[in-house]
């Protein structure tokens, strides 16, 4: 097989694949992206996105004219519980476009960066199927499918989401914390014009609901276990249209009412966990790095940072500089995250038991000051120990 030697072979082309692709090749890396796609079609993958999303994406050179058409911004999120009660998480800014939450169309969105990464230098293949990873102590070697030729790589970047093969190659895999869940996602027509999102807990699960562009807002549903028989028995649109009938008010209507304007995506297991992000040839980014649940909306942000870490990091040990290594990347992203995963599996246990969140939701509601800190957390405003200073959990958490 012929066998093409790159400094940096990327296995996907979503926003982190994309963003860390265009990062290196500003540097001058000679950059190959993979992306099995032959162009882009509708999946389960993550919308609604916190403030820091779109100043992340200012700071790398994107221009309002470019991300305006790409990015609805969302005013707050009404989250509900089943009982009832409510409360709205804002996130202390003006609502605009740099300061709010967002809805993006990820056709557009992954499309603008796909073909910024392709403006900035890299080679970017759509339609390459990459069937097998072999790591070595100075190089990968990526099997393509198609043509059956061989890439060999200085550095792979996994950006190939929850089942990453670049992951499972370094043995790293692992099944998530929080458990087996499933996800549906689909679009239906903005009926209300609201500019805020929703999410709405129910059993064993919730629904994400947040306006994007073109007249459209993006239902996400994530069900735990005890949904799964009712999923293999009815299949995902008829679920989905089962928790639409009750959770929406535009679908309580008739059963044509329920008119997705797009298929109804489905992804399980939802999220997983890795054991490391790097090794001497090897890093991951974006869902491939870990994904815990997207209640929080950190996804897309997280991706975002994890594609400029990476670059930083590739660049460094490309170029041999001092004692830098792809290590350095790894522990750069526990040190940016482990703490707001900490916080996303405290809401998740509180998620769990509905009395519990009832509770802690009756205290939002009536308490604005802890929830404005905790909307500036969830919204990755604010460093997140800040939602574990016991002054602010004695103020939640007291009667």
């Amino acid at each position: 097989m012929n066998a093409a030697l790159r400094d940096v072979a990327i296995v996907g082309g979503g926003p982190a694949g994309a963003l860390a692709a265009m990062l290196l090749a500003r540097r001058g890396r000679d950059v190959l992206v993979l992306e099995r796609a032959p162009q882009w079609r509708w999946r389960a993958c993550g919308v609604f996105a916190s403030p820091a999303s779109v100043a992340a994406l200012v700071s790398l050179g994107f221009r309002d004219p470019e991300l305006a058409p790409v990015a609805r911004p969302v005013a707050a999120m009404r989250v509900e519980t089943p009982r009832g009660l409510g409360f709205r998480l804002t996130y202390g800014g003006s609502g605009g476009l740099h300061d709010a939450p967002v809805g993006f169309d990820r056709a557009a969105l992954d499309s603008l960066l796909l073909g910024r990464a392709s403006a900035a230098g890299a080679d970017v293949r759509l339609g390459a199927t990459v069937e097998r990873v072999v790591l070595a102590r100075d190089h990968a070697r990526l099997a393509i499918g198609g043509d059956r030729s061989d890439v060999i790589a200085r550095v792979v970047v996994g950006a190939d989401g929850l089942r990453s093969l670049v992951a499972r190659a370094a043995g790293v895999a692992r099944r998530s914390p929080l458990g087996p869940r499933a996800a549906l996602s689909f679009h239906l027509a903005d009926t209300e014009h609201d500019r805020d999102a929703r999410m709405v807990v129910i059993d064993d699960g919730y629904v994400g609901i947040a306006p994007v562009p073109g007249g459209r807002v993006n239902v996400g549903i994530v069900l735990g276990r005890s949904w799964f028989e009712r999923l293999r028995r009815d299949g995902g649109r008829a679920v989905a249209h089962g928790i639409c009938s009750r959770v929406l008010e535009a679908g309580a209507g008739p059963a044509d009412s329920f008119t997705p304007l797009d298929r109804v995506a489905g992804v399980t297991p939802l999220g997983h966990a890795v054991a490391q992000r790097a090794g001497t040839e090897w890093l991951l980014v974006g869902d491939a790095a870990g994904f815990l649940d997207p209640f929080t909306g950190e996804g897309l942000h997280r991706a975002i940072v994890s594609a400029e870490l990476a670059a930083s990091a590739i660049d460094a040990a490309l170029a041999g500089r001092g004692a830098s290594t792809l290590a350095d990347y790894d522990r750069a992203m526990r040190a940016r995250f482990a703490t707001k995963d900490l916080v996303s599996r405290i809401v998740q246990a509180f998620l769990a038991r509905p009395s519990l969140f009832d509770y802690a939701a009756r205290r939002l509601a009536a308490r604005h000051g802890v929830r404005e800190t905790m909307g500036l957390v969830i919204g990755d405003i604010v460093p997140a120990a800040r939602a574990l200073d016991p002054r602010f959990l004695a103020a939640l958490l007291a009667p």
